[in-house]
C-alpha cells in the first residue's frame, strides 16, 4: 500500500492515517502540554475505513505516522452478487470486485455509476450516482 509520513501533531480531524496496518479517518484530535517527565502527547480517535472500528491512539505528539495515499476514482457497476459488486473503472476499463458497504446494500444495480477509493490493492465504494 502506498504511503507517506507525517507527524502526529499534523493530523487534524478529517485526515487519514494508518493505525495497526488499517487506514483510518481521524475523528477527534487532542494535544496535551509537556509534563514533568516527557514530551507533549496527542490523543486521536480514529475510525477504520474498511472495518468501521473505532480506535484510540495516545502517542508523543512528534511521532511519525503513516498516511495512506487514496486514489479517488469513478466506476460502473457490472454485476451485483450478494455482498460483492463487480466494477469497471471508467478511465482504464479494468474490472475488479469490491465489497458493498452496509449503506449501499440493496441499492446498487448493474449500470449505476459509483465513486470508489483505491488504497493499494483494496477498494471501497464511497458514493453512488443514479443511472449511467
Amino acid at each position: 500500500m502506498a504511503e507517506t509520513t507525517a507527524t502526529l501533531k499534523e493530523c487534524k480531524p478529517g485526515a487519514y492515517i494508518m493505525v495497526d496496518g488499517e487506514p483510518c479517518k481521524v475523528m477527534d484530535f487532542a494535544k496535551f502540554k509537556t509534563g514533568k517527565h516527557g514530551s507533549a502527547k496527542a490523543r486521536l480517535t480514529v475510525m477504520g475505513i474498511f472495518d468501521g472500528k473505532k480506535r484510540d491512539v495516545l502517542l508523543p505528539a512528534d511521532t511519525q505516522v503513516q498516511v495512506p495515499i487514496i486514489e479517488k476514482k469513478k466506476g460502473q457497476v457490472i454485476t451485483v452478487s450478494g455482498e460483492l459488486a463487480q466494477l469497471m473503472d471508467l478511465t482504464d476499463y479494468s474490472t475488479f470486485d469490491s465489497a458493498i458497504p452496509e449503506e449501499f446494500r440493496g441499492k446498487l444495480e448493474a449500470g449505476m455509476e459509483v465513486e470508489y477509493w483505491r488504497l493499494g490493492n483494496r477498494t471501497i465504494i464511497k458514493a453512488m450516482k443514479s443511472g449511467a
